[in-house]
């Protein structure tokens, strides 16, 4: 690898690096999670499933995903953050592959549980490392490559849109066992990119009993808000998809609908997010995040066909993955070093939270009267409610730094 110092890389070289890193994420999320928003209405009417059974499905997804993001940093520091990282990909390319050879609700689910265990890891684990790729002292450059691992999740929904629903034209609806096999093939390919991105990552600082507390208490209102921004914004993608069937529209419009929101969180999350991010302080823009989302909520229920689908997949795309980006921009920012990789993991699991009980609460709102736009308006008001939580979060300098600034203004007072 190129360096310009001990521990630092070329600019080139660490995006490179940051982009095959973006290999977890289109597995982890863009396949392993949102996916599934494609895959469910073939899979209810092939299976029978009522929309809070469908919403089950997911919520086992999201209970696997609590103890992955809560064992993440466990399982980096007992087999090393690359091998973390990888195994967790691994797994869940087989979960993706086992989904696609069993049409039992039980198995589904374990198979959900055990992909969402695994993507936790992967994710948690990838965001860490992202988070290390730019070794020096230029946020908004550490935010721009955090950015660009984040845009993983955009390229696996366009890839997942473009997969299964030729999956789904070829084979009926009998096809969504052929979706989840090709993309488990996907995935495997994914592991050669990611690897090589794994190792080219700078190793984390050491690490010493003696390197004082995390700061976490300091983010409460960031714990808050994801929990409540996870719960909002995934109700959405679990049910939207069935919605606009419901509205009438067809295979290749839905999957147009899922390839326009992918490209615009790719691209957004690339091109915009990352810069604006690296600018705001505070818990502004978390807030700014959820303002965005919660009006790509709102086309297609105050409208439906084609062009409010549309509008709602560019302005929901273009910011639903800036969260995360967010808020590990804002720990990375507060915490202390020895801190950051927990404080994400821990702020994984507020989020996964939110994504348990999100689609459970949803699908049981959509099978009373009112349907699925009844259980979609649940996304607007929370949404709402993270909005306000994020602005009541403030930024403060790490606990050690602060405690050094602190230790060097007595010094000089004393000469």
């Amino acid at each position: 690898m190129d360096t310009l110092g001990a521990g630092a890389v070329r600019p080139r070289t660490e995006y490179l690096t940051a982009l095959g890193l973006a290999a977890g994420p289109v597995v982890a999320l863009g396949f392993t999670r949102f996916a599934y928003a494609l895959l469910l209405p073939p899979m209810r009417t092939e299976l029978g499933w009522s929309y809070a059974a469908a919403g089950g499905l997911n919520t086992a997804n999201a209970l696997g995903y609590i103890i992955g993001a809560g064992s993440g940093a466990w399982w980096s520091k007992r087999f090393g953050p690359g091998k973390a990282f990888m195994w967790g990909m691994v797994i869940s390319a087989l979960a993706l592959l086992g989904s696609g050879a069993s049409g039992n609700f039980t198995a589904l689910a374990i198979l959900r549980f055990i992909g969402g265990l695994s993507t936790a890891v992967t994710f948690v684990v990838g965001s860490a490392l992202a988070s290390r790729v730019h070794t020096g002292g230029r946020q908004q450059r550490s935010a721009a490559l955090v950015a660009v691992y984040m845009a993983g999740v955009g390229i696996g929904v366009v890839l997942s849109g473009i997969v299964v629903p030729a999956a789904l034209s070829a084979l009926g609806a009998s096809g969504w066992q052929t979706g989840w096999t090709l993309m488990g093939i996907l995935a495997l390919l994914a592991l050669a990119p990611a690897a090589r991105a794994a190792k080219a990552v700078p190793a984390a600082p050491p690490t010493s009993a003696g390197q004082g507390r995390s700061g976490l208490g300091r983010m409460s209102w960031s714990f808050v808000w994801y929990v409540l921004f996870g719960a909002g914004y995934v109700s959405y993608m679990t049910f939207v998809i069935a919605l606009l069937h419901d509205q009438g529209l067809g295979t290749w419009s839905t999957a147009a609908f899922f390839i326009v929101l992918g490209a615009a969180s790719a691209l957004a999350t690339l091109l915009l997010w990352g810069r604006i991010i690296g600018r705001l302080r505070g818990g502004t823009s978390l807030a700014l995040v959820s303002a965005v989302v919660l009006l790509g909520v709102l086309p297609v229920l105050l409208g439906d066909g084609l062009a409010a689908a549309i509008v709602s997949a560019i302005v929901f795309g273009s910011a639903f993955m800036a969260g995360p980006t967010a808020v590990t921009v804002l720990a990375r920012r507060m915490l202390p070093p020895h801190a950051v990789a927990s404080g994400i993991a821990w702020l994984t699991v507020a989020f996964s939270v939110g994504q348990a009980v999100g689609p459970l609460v949803s699908g049981i709102l959509s099978d009373s009267d009112g349907g699925i736009a009844k259980g979609l308006w649940l996304s607007v008001i929370l949404l709402a409610l993270s909005a306000v939580a994020a602005l009541v979060q403030r930024e403060h300098a790490p606990l050690a730094a602060a405690a050094a600034s602190s230790s060097e203004t007595v010094q000089s007072a004393a000469q």
